[in-house]
Parts: C-alpha cells; sequence; structure tokens
C-alpha cells in the first residue's frame, strides 16, 4: 500500500531578505486576496458585508480592521486581509459581483526605506513622488516586464502585489537596483 505524502505549500520568496544603504526588501506575510468586481449599485451592499468601506476614487485604497481594498478600475478591487478571507463575507450577498480568490496567484514584497521609491521607480516609470503617489495611493502598473499592483502603505513603504511565477524576478529587480542605488 502507497505511502500518503504530504505536500506543504512554500513562500515563493522564502529566504529572500535584502538591506542596503536606504531601502529593505521583505517578502509580505501570506495573505488572502481577492479580486472583486461589481456595478456601483453593488457597492454599498459589498462594502457593509466587508467590513470595508470600497474605496471610489481612483488610485485610492481604504484599510478598516486588518482588511484593505485597493481601487483597481471603475468596477474592479482588490481586497487583501491577513486574517480572514473575504470570500466568507461575500457567500451570501445578493449584490450582483463577480469575487474570484486570486491567493495562490499572488505574493508581496513590501520596500521600505526613505529610498524605496527610487528604488522601485528603477522598474517602474510611475510618478512615485508624494504628491503624485501618496500614502494609501494605489495602481496597477508594470515593473521591468511584470505587472504589478504598486501600493504606497505608509511614507517610506510600498507593497508590491505581483503574481507568484514573477516574484523572484521582481525581487531580484529590486534588489540589483537597491545595489545599484535606486
Amino acid at each position: 500500500m502507497a505511502e500518503a505524502m504530504t505536500i506543504e505549500r512554500r513562500h515563493p520568496l522564502a529566504g529572500h531578505v535584502f538591506a542596503g544603504t536606504g531601502v529593505a526588501l521583505t517578502p509580505a506575510h501570506a495573505a488572502f486576496r481577492t479580486s472583486l468586481r461589481c456595478p456601483s449599485a453593488s457597492v454599498p451592499g459589498l462594502s457593509d458585508a466587508l467590513g470595508v468601506a470600497l474605496p471610489r476614487t481612483p488610485k485610492t485604497s481604504v484599510t478598516e480592521k486588518g482588511r484593505s481594498a485597493l481601487w483597481l478600475g471603475p468596477d474592479e478591487w482588490l481586497l487583501i486581509d491577513e486574517k480572514t478571507d473575504p470570500m466568507a463575507d461575500l457567500g451570501g450577498i445578493d449584490a450582483l459581483h463577480a469575487a474570484v480568490d486570486i491567493s495562490h496567484r499572488n505574493t508581496a514584497v513590501l520596500v521600505s526605506g526613505p529610498g524605496a521609491a527610487d528604488v522601485i521607480n528603477a522598474g517602474c516609470p510611475q510618478d512615485l513622488s508624494m504628491e503624485a503617489f501618496g500614502t494609501g495611493a494605489c495602481s496597477r502598473t508594470i515593473f521591468g516586464k511584470a505587472e504589478i499592483v504598486l501600493w504606497r502603505v505608509k511614507p517610506s513603504v510600498f507593497r508590491i502585489e505581483v503574481w507568484r511565477s514573477f516574484s523572484d524576478y521582481v525581487f531580484g529587480y529590486l534588489a540589483e537596483a537597491a545595489r545599484d542605488g535606486g
């Protein structure tokens, strides 16, 4: 009789750490991620069910009780929660919406320190000045050859959401940019 095998999911960036002059790169903790789409009429009901007000202004985010909602488009949000699965809160909702659990598709890198914006700009053409991309700002953009969701969590802390398959490339590119001084 064959023995049962246990498969353990390994964080795609396990063991990746970088600390340099003015910047640190850290894999973010595992999180639940949900891609949510809905018409504007459904936003109030979904916001109530999720416990976080879905932002309606481009490039903005809202965080309430550990759950974050990032505006990605007129009818699209990325939900991130490190403790509770947003899909569970959407189960019995009658409001028209489409929700997909993308927790295993994505991972994230935290880029922090006074040189964080410069390091990110080595591969991302977006203006990351505080005036153009302040705290809480988020957008879908590119980093090198990878599509990312970029979110400024604090003045000198960014979260880069990226597909797992591109995470090593993005982390390596960030580390190289940090070594080169942004």
